[in-house]
């Protein structure tokens, strides 16, 4: 896949390595000079200039990319680059900070594939650290494989069914459970699925539109 990210920081420098280390090709897109020149030292292709900009993404190849993640620190350009994104067809990913309002939530949502929080995930880790537990195994397995959040429709063939027994495709697990207005939980074994439940799961990256497709019907 080729597949852009834009804003070559904490988060968008250790993302672009790992999808180059499974044979994605990765273009960063960054105006921090300092900070081209790193993604260059690092052997990434670059374009240089505001990542909410349509010209700098067409630079960057956006007309053959697959994907698009806004991973700076700054919550407009990211926005703007995935709509850009979005209008020429390619996936998109918006990252956000863990302090964002609901009514925010909801109109980012709206407009983006998926939505990712940095901060949240590093508060988890955390928290599992000071009650005894190693994330640090969870960090080594999530780069070998990916995790997605999939909205279940009205007219999905998995409503009513138990999120234990879901069979879904290859070896994927669902590993949480929302309901439209509550906080993700592990699924308990007489949990039924609810039109608008969110299931989250663990799967290989190649497999994730097959596991989207499969619950959403």
């Amino acid at each position: 896949m080729k597949l852009v990210i834009v804003g070559f920081g904490r988060v968008g420098r250790r993302t672009a390595r790992t999808l180059r280390s499974e044979g994605h090709e990765v273009v960063i897109v960054e105006r921090d000079a300092m900070r081209v020149d790193r993604a260059r030292e690092d052997g990434f292709e670059t374009a240089t200039g505001n990542g909410g900009d349509e010209d700098v993404l067409v630079e960057a190849g956006l007309e053959d990319a697959d994907a698009v993640a806004g991973l700076t620190g700054d919550i407009n350009t990211n926005y703007s680059a995935c709509l850009v994104a979005g209008n020429h067809g390619c996936r998109t990913v918006l990252r956000v900070g863990a302090d964002l309002s609901d009514d925010l939530y909801e109109r980012y949502a709206s407009d983006v594939d998926e939505i990712i929080y940095p901060e949240r995930l590093g508060a988890a880790g955390a928290k599992t650290a000071l009650m005894g537990g190693d994330f640090n195994v969870i960090a080594d397995l999530t780069e070998r494989l990916s995790l997605a959040s999939v909205t279940i429709p009205e007219d999905s063939s998995v409503v009513g069914r138990r999120v234990v027994d879901l069979d879904l495709p290859g070896d994927v697990r669902v590993y949480a459970h929302g309901r439209a207005d509550e906080d993700m939980r592990i699924p308990l074994p007489k949990t039924t699925v609810r039109p608008g439940d969110r299931l989250a799961v663990m799967a290989a990256p190649d497999r994730l539109d097959v596991v989207r497709d499969a619950l959403r019907g």
